[in-house]
């Protein structure tokens, strides 16, 4: 790449696809993503995400340490270059930004939209999915998963829920994992698609999660690879696809994953 100026952050091309940047910060941008292939596609990538920040983090802002951020922010020196507004319209930096430090403070996410805006196709399922799912489950801390275990109603309830949406049969044995804690179950969505993730807190290593999706490309052995310094295990059958997440070893988060796959009926 002939272009000397420095690679674009995830933060810059965002702004440059909300149009926040001022006409030199665009054009630098627009000359980077002409010359390297590798930032092109990045911000096709950033381009094709459409995740409803408002909606999914509202009950996360509200309770966000208000005077710590502004504090933080007001640290920060203003950029020559910044446009000037009073009153800026809620954006998807400034959300990131809140939720940045509401998750310093320790605050715990409850709920989440994942949405990548892009056919359901088994390229997709067999890479993107789990790619949106580790990211987000890449932000749980012990905190975040703080309080004590639900019990077996609650669990079957919480289940319930995403047997529906799903077309699954999961009871609290099912999903249960050896030695590592369930901590709720919640309904979320890919691509349009309803997505169920089981959150788990393992006393060793931290969050797990057991993650689900309608899919229609056939079934597939368990595989393992590494995503956001955790450990996936991924499998298919006939109508879903499965993947395990966490921080612990990929001997054992294959273990856990082959107990469950067992019991995880359609």
């Amino acid at each position: 790449m002939s272009t000397k100026h420095t690679i674009p952050s995830d933060e810059d091309l965002t702004a440059f696809i909300d149009g926040e940047l001022t006409a030199q910060e665009t054009a630098r941008i627009e000359a980077i993503v002409q010359e390297d292939e590798s930032v092109a596609e990045r911000l096709n990538f950033l381009a094709r995400a459409s995740l409803p920040f408002e909606q999914a983090f509202a009950p996360l802002l509200s309770e966000a340490p208000r005077e710590k951020l502004e504090a933080m922010l007001a640290a920060i020196p203003a950029h020559e270059n910044a446009r000037s507004i009073a009153e800026p319209a809620p954006t998807r930096r400034r959300f990131l930004g809140a939720l940045a430090a509401s998750l310093v403070a320790g605050i715990a996410i409850d709920r989440a939209v994942i949405g990548i805006g892009r056919g359901f196709s088994a390229k997709d399922e067999n890479s993107e999915w789990r790619a949106a799912v580790a990211d987000y489950i890449s932000l749980y801390t012990a905190e975040t998963l703080a309080g004590p275990v639900p019990g077996r109603q609650d669990q079957a309830d919480q289940l319930a829920s995403l047997d529906e949406k799903l077309g699954l049969s999961l009871s609290p044995e099912a999903v249960s994992l050896p030695g590592v804690d369930f901590k709720r179950a919640l309904l979320l969505q890919y691509d349009g698609k309803a997505l169920a993730q089981i959150a788990y807190l393992d006393p060793e290593t931290g969050p797990m999660a057991l993650c689900i999706v309608k899919s229609d490309a056939g079934p597939k052995a368990p595989d393992l690879e590494n995503r956001n310094g955790m450990n996936v295990v991924y499998w298919s059958n006939a109508t879903h696809a499965f993947m395990l997440i966490g921080h612990a070893a990929a001997d054992r988060m294959t273990g856990i994953a082959e107990g469950v796959r067992g019991r995880v009926a359609v």
